[in-house]
């Protein structure tokens, strides 16, 4: 397990981030950073971003906003249009992660190195949580000690209208033991989930094979077949607010890529084709899909290597998420 950093930087010092690479770390004077005083000591808000600055800056303003004041982390992944320093000016007493290259998703492992409480928050920079959502997800993890993540209700704004991808969740048909807050979940949503920091650090955080890009999933594999649960819980409330501010080719192009790195490095032989064949059969025809599916047979030597199939019980409920997942609404390959 990769222990946690505690310490935080002086007021307008820079310093390296110890494990975090080309990184340097802003923060407000002592031990712990927190976005103002009384918060909530049990959870951590990590936010991932890049050349979003006006979101990020309305989300921050949201977060800081809500009633458990948790400590923040921003990590900023490179940006080239000032999102570090607005971060810096608006929110001194957020803690502020400079990277030097976009990191993707490892921005996050990059920030839980440093997270001191025993729970972590995902939120991008175009989602943000209901005030008195990290509190219930905490109770939560509290009371029920063998679930490992809680992935929260997400309404999509403006309308505030539920993700498509909701039913999928609240029916999930994986078994679950008697007394689970919420459906047994096989994967999280990154943006809209909190985890045990401890669990997230022992399976290795997210994977720098994949970066970004559907990288919930190996992590959510890793969990489970750790012997943790994941659930989905109805009373904890994320927004999201999708920003025009993307590369819809690209995120699908690394969705796909990563997909099908995912399936063959933690699916049984035979499921792992099964799961190839109906995703090949959901893409469209078009240069993209073939350049992601390339650089996904680009990856079978290291695949291969580092191939590891979940336990069976962790495979009989992936199984089960086939047909909900090949008829879901959300799940759809498009840009």
């Amino acid at each position: 397990m990769t222990a946690p950093h505690d310490d935080a930087a002086p007021p307008g010092r820079e310093v390296r981030a110890r494990g975090g690479g080309d990184a340097c770390v802003a923060g407000a004077a002592g031990r712990e950073v927190r976005s103002g005083g009384g918060g909530d000591s049990r959870v951590t808000l990590v936010v991932i971003t890049r050349d979003r600055r006006d979101e990020l800056l309305r989300v921050l303003g949201l977060m800081t906003g809500v009633a458990e004041r948790p400590r923040i982390i921003v990590v900023d992944n490179g940006s080239a249009d000032g999102s570090a320093d607005a971060v810096a000016r608006d929110f001194p007493a957020v803690e502020l992660i400079r990277a030097r290259e976009n990191l993707g998703a490892l921005g996050r492992n990059l920030a839980v190195e440093r997270v001191t409480t025993p729970y972590v928050a995902f939120c991008d920079d175009d989602t943000w949580w209901d005030s008195g959502a990290l509190a219930r997800a905490a109770d939560l993890l509290d009371a029920h000690p063998d679930v490992a993540s809680v992935t929260g209700r997400i309404l999509v704004e403006p309308g505030g209208a539920e993700d498509p991808i909701t039913p999928e969740l609240r029916h999930s048909p994986v078994p679950a033991p008697p007394g689970l807050p919420g459906p047994a979940l096989l994967g999280i949503l990154a943006g809209a989930s909190m985890l045990r920091a401890a669990a997230f650090r022992d399976v290795g955080g997210f994977s720098a094979r994949l970066r970004f890009g559907g990288e919930e999933e190996l992590l959510s594999l890793d969990l489970a077949a750790d012997g943790w649960w994941l659930c989905w819980a109805e009373d904890v409330v994320v927004h999201h607010r999708a920003s025009a501010l993307r590369d819809p080719t690209e995120r699908r192009r690394l969705g796909i890529r990563n997909t099908l790195w995912t399936t063959w490095l933690r699916r049984p032989w035979r499921d792992a084709a099964r799961r190839t064949a109906a995703v090949l059969r959901s893409l469209p025809r078009d240069r993209t899909s073939a350049g992601a599916v390339a650089a996904a047979l680009a990856g079978l030597p290291w695949v291969l290597r580092e191939r590891r199939p979940v336990p069976e019980r962790v495979a009989a409920g992936l199984r089960l998420l086939e047909e909900p997942q090949r008829t879901s609404a959300a799940r759809r390959y498009v840009g």
